[in-house]
């Protein structure tokens, strides 16, 4: 093991063994009610990417080792570009990776959007439609009329409305979502894209009843001037669906909106809106470091889940060479060499991988007393029956002590760190409670059914 690797496993080592369970006093009522589990691979799943495929400088071929690398299910593209249906699908035949197939930045074309989509869905590479990228920075032109930007966003709510109709017109398309526009929060007038369908009473240009989407579509990076730098629960925060997310997310595009304070859903409507994130991430640079970079994508991914995001998708699967300032955001440099962004994500969807299928979740009954407000759970699933709790910690400095109680003996567990590698840094028997020394990742026990 390198000396990195071996201090980072020290670091993050499991204080745990059988004969340290038997002297930890009685969990007596610590414990909770048992735990509904999520599936492995709807979390597997919700992870994607933002990715040129073939364009742009980038490669099919390297495109192809690195979504097999990382393990990425979708992808992030569109008709911009025009980007060639026949690589995508071969793209998909070797991975599997799925498509949100969008208009992108100022593309207005519904119908070439339809017939190129039919094409994918029909290969099973379809994932979901998407409006228009950030009308703010790309402004459309629309049935005659300029729309976006400093202009009214008129265009820009009849283009989505348009779309959503049209696809749930289609027999073949009509069952796939369509996610909205991102970056809503800023229309200029109150055309009501700050709702999936907006509601009776809302007062807005568009009529009540109109349907933009299934699911609300944000870019909330990481960082951001309201809340920049370095600090403890990072990635928690910036997934937060309420006011107390202080970058571009779900609130300030579906609350009350950014630019104007439209009124949207209230912040307990919010907590259930269907939900995705088509880019998101962290530029590297000062204080953020590639180990800072590759620690943020790691547990965003996990936030986003946790916290109600069905997809995600982190911009960028390479850097780009045609674009200024947008060099340092990738999980893999120009000349496609990994960053640790990219082993650490390998690590944790190849520790997590099923190709399986699990109908019907279980539950397992654990808690984690006094848990720290930087230390987070998710309990996970596999299709044999196998339980992955995921625990991890988000702060900058220090450590957290934390112990996993369960309320029945587990007979074996196996700690994974997604930091150190694939292979399992402890395996214990016979366990009640688990110790557990927790900084700025997550660690995984595997707990067999």
């Amino acid at each position: 093991m390198p000396v990195q690797a071996f201090c980072r496993f020290f670091r993050s080592l499991v204080v745990a063994s059988c004969t340290l369970a038997a002297l930890l006093p009685p969990i007596g009522d610590a414990w909770a009610a048992s735990v509904q589990a999520k599936r492995d691979s709807d979390f597997l799943n919700s992870i994607g990417v933002n990715s040129a495929i073939c364009q742009r400088g980038e490669i099919l071929d390297k495109t192809i080792e690195c979504v097999r690398y990382l393990g990425v299910r979708w992808i992030r593209s569109g008709i911009e570009g025009n980007p060639p249906l026949d690589k995508l699908i071969y793209l998909h035949q070797q991975t599997g990776v799925r498509y949100s197939w969008g208009l992108g930045s100022g593309g207005t074309d519904i119908k070439k959007l339809l017939i190129t989509g039919e094409q994918l869905a029909k290969a099973g590479a379809l994932l979901a439609f998407e409006g228009p990228n950030e009308p703010n920075n790309w402004g459309i032109t629309y049935q005659g009329q300029e729309g976006g930007r400093n202009l009214s966003w008129l265009p820009v709510a009849k283009l989505q409305r348009d779309l959503y109709q049209a696809v749930k017109k289609d027999p073949l398309l009509k069952h796939y979502p369509v996610w909205s526009i991102s970056e809503n929060g800023a229309e200029t007038d109150n055309v009501g894209l700050q709702f999936l369908t907006i509601p009776p009473g809302a007062n807005t240009l568009m009529p009540a009843g109109t349907r933009y989407a299934d699911f609300a579509n944000v870019h909330n990076y990481i960082y951001h001037p309201n809340a920049p730098g370095l600090a403890d629960n990072k990635t928690w925060n910036a997934a937060d669906p309420t006011s107390a997310c202080k970058v571009d997310g779900l609130y300030v595009e579906y609350g009350v909106t950014w630019a104007h304070h439209y009124r949207g859903y209230t912040e307990s409507q919010l907590l259930s809106l269907p939900r995705v994130t088509t880019e998101t991430g962290a530029l590297i640079g000062g204080a953020i470091t590639e180990e800072v970079h590759a620690l943020n994508l790691l547990s965003m991914y996990l936030d986003q889940f946790k916290r109600g995001w069905s997809y995600t998708a982190v911009y960028l699967l390479r850097d780009r060479v045609d674009e200024a300032g947008n060099q340092r955001f990738g999980f893999y440099r120009p000349d496609y060499t990994p960053r640790k962004a990219a082993v650490y994500l390998h690590n944790l969807t190849t520790i997590l991988a099923d190709q399986g299928v699990l109908h019907d979740p279980g539950r397992l009954a654990y808690a984690i007393p006094n848990e720290p407000v930087t230390v987070h759970d998710m309990l996970l699933q596999k299709s044999n029956g196998t339980f992955d709790l995921v625990v991890w910690d988000e702060q900058i400095g220090g450590t957290s002590l934390v112990s996993v109680q369960f309320e029945k003996t587990v007979p074996t567990a196996k700690i994974y760190d997604p930091t150190v590698g694939t292979n399992p840094i402890q395996t214990l028997t016979n366990v009640r409670n688990l110790p557990l020394t927790l900084s700025d990742h997550p660690v995984i026990i595997e707990i067999p059914h």
